[in-house]
């Protein structure tokens, strides 16, 4: 014999109340949306699709550690995914440049002005309040992740830019969210999404 209990409209009530801080506790474990900005321009953009591309860490980029080579690799499947065949260095059609840049803090990020190179054309994100960051109710500021993934495909024998994509997130720095593991694949997928998108226009992707 199963018993069901009966609660009052009070007790309910409390019920409510109790599991409230319960369901905060697990959406502050949802990752933030990712905003994504892409460049092309028509002429390069007939050209972007064009043949089997490689995967490579932009200059500077320290390609033989384990975490830019995390990112190279979720770079690598999205490009898989859009039609690229794979290549050597010296045999690729395309080389797609992948900079990651990741910092963590306490205090708000602003979005700096960057130049961009599709086509000999200038532009850039413009300069403003970055991404929001969240604060405890204890009154402190929560550390932050600031990931910051910027991709540029080029013409292998000319070097010159074809199209330039960026995607950047901010996670609380305690949630798995903030992790390479999770945020490589996140932030590559979103930044790849409806390709090549539309140049010059910033979207939110969940």
């Amino acid at each position: 014999m199963i018993l069901r209990a009966q609660l009052s409209p009070a007790h309910k009530r409390s019920m409510r109340y109790l599991l409230l801080p319960l369901a905060l506790v697990a959406s502050s474990a949802i990752a933030h949306p990712v905003e994504v900005t892409r460049f092309h321009t028509p002429e390069t953009l007939a050209q972007v699709r064009v043949g089997a591309a490689v995967v490579v860490s932009a200059p500077g980029m320290d390609a033989q550690s384990l975490e830019t080579q995390a990112w190279i690799a979720a770079v690598q499947r999205e490009i898989a995914a859009l039609g690229y065949g794979a290549a050597t260095p010296g045999a690729a059609d395309r080389m797609v440049e992948v900079r990651v840049d990741r910092q963590v803090s306490a205090t708000p990020r602003t979005r700096n002005p960057v130049s961009v190179g599709v086509g000999g054309s200038t532009g850039g994100w413009n300069s403003g309040v970055g991404l929001g960051v969240g604060f405890s109710f204890g009154g402190g500021p929560k550390e932050q992740v600031f990931t910051r993934l910027s991709v540029v495909i080029r013409d292998r024998v000319s070097g010159s830019a074809l199209w330039e994509g960026r995607a950047e997130s901010v996670e609380n720095a305690k949630d798995r969210a903030s992790s390479v593991e999770a945020a490589a694949p996140r932030l590559a997928r979103a930044l790849f999404a409806g390709f090549p998108g539309k140049s010059g226009e910033t979207i939110r992707i969940k």
